[in-house]
């Protein structure tokens, strides 16, 4: 691929920036209110190892990651290859070995990593008091706690985040985000005090 293809393919992967920031918002929102969601049982529990609570969460984390992979990259290639079907019909042209047909194969990629990332990656800052506690680092409270107030801290961010990419007020964004947050930790608190 000379220099010129290569330009406009980084400029067709430019353009696919909205559709990467969407599902980083949406896939990291999910894993951190997975986590949040496990983090609270584990927390109410009261009985839960380290090391299981670790375990579980990792599991979780990596079936996210793949589900997040898997699900953007077959959703996004079958739009991309429809579209430069479409295209291709419409002007009676192979567009296959065209910077549009090279952006159609390598844009579901980036979004599919994207995808998988951004619930992986969040989930790993989450859980890492507890993984800290596991090698005796010293905190100062429950390692479960401390997680699921990191887990309350990532989903405001993501709400401020979102603020900004809608030009909204940072702060009410990330306070919606937050009041998610605390109604699902209320909810799961809820069930698990009749226990």
């Amino acid at each position: 691929m000379n220099s010129g293809k290569f330009r406009h393919l980084l400029l067709h992967i430019y353009r696919a920036r909205g559709i990467a920031r969407r599902y980083f918002i949406t896939n990291g929102f999910d894993g951190a209110l997975t986590m949040l969601g496990l983090l609270a049982g584990f927390y109410t529990s009261n009985a839960v190892p380290l090391s299981v609570a670790v375990s579980a969460c990792l599991g979780a984390a990596i079936a996210l990651f793949m589900s997040g992979v898997s699900s953007a990259y077959l959703s996004e290639s079958a739009e991309r290859k429809k579209e430069l079907q479409e295209l291709e019909q419409a002007i009676l042209t192979d567009l296959e070995d065209t910077d549009f047909g090279h952006a159609s194969r390598y844009v579901p990629v980036m979004v599919a990593l994207v995808n998988g990332l951004s619930p992986l990656l969040l989930s790993l800052v989450i859980i890492s008091p507890l993984w800290l506690a596991q090698h005796d680092f010293p905190l100062h409270f429950s390692p479960f706690l401390f997680a699921i107030i990191l887990a309350l801290a990532v989903i405001f961010l993501l709400g401020i985040f979102l603020g900004r990419v809608s030009r909204t007020f940072w702060l009410w964004s990330g306070l919606r985000s937050l009041a998610v947050a605390l109604l699902t930790l209320m909810i799961i608190l809820f069930f698990n005090s009749g226990r």
